[in-house]
């Protein structure tokens, strides 16, 4: 093994510049075994409620959040930044190694994406303060 598949196996999957909140959330209810249904209504939630969180279409309250650590028995700042006591990674499962290369690719695809969005955020604010100051 050379040092380039080292550093893969070791990748940490649910980091921060790996995964969003939504995907820990989603990876971590599926490793306690729980279907959406089941965690929404242990959290007082609407499933609806439950899937915008996954989706990153919103993000659950604080008490929602530390609720939802002990339930799925992860740290708040697993859930919330991807370090701490959490799931395992992906590479621990008996999948093929086809199928880890598609993951890592597809997950440093949405990183690259996520930076590029905010990228393209920056570059519109900065073009309203330009507009902005040649208005009269």
């Amino acid at each position: 093994m050379n040092d380039g598949e080292t550093v893969e196996t070791e990748m940490d999957w649910y980091g921060p510049d790996m995964a969003t909140l939504g995907d820990r959330i989603a990876a971590a209810r599926d490793a306690a075994n729980m279907t959406q249904a089941q965690l929404a209504r242990r959290l007082g939630v609407k499933k609806a409620t439950l899937v915008g969180w996954e989706q990153d279409l919103s993000e659950p309250r604080a008490n929602r959040t530390s609720m939802m650590a002990g339930i799925l028995n992860v740290s708040i700042m697993w859930l919330m930044t991807g370090e701490g006591e959490g799931t395992s990674s992906p590479e621990d499962d008996s999948a093929p190694q086809n199928l880890r290369d598609l993951l890592r690719d597809l997950r440093q695809l949405r990183s690259e994406m996520r930076e590029n969005s905010d990228r393209a955020a920056r570059l519109e604010k900065r073009l309203k303060t330009i507009i902005e100051e040649m208005t009269p």
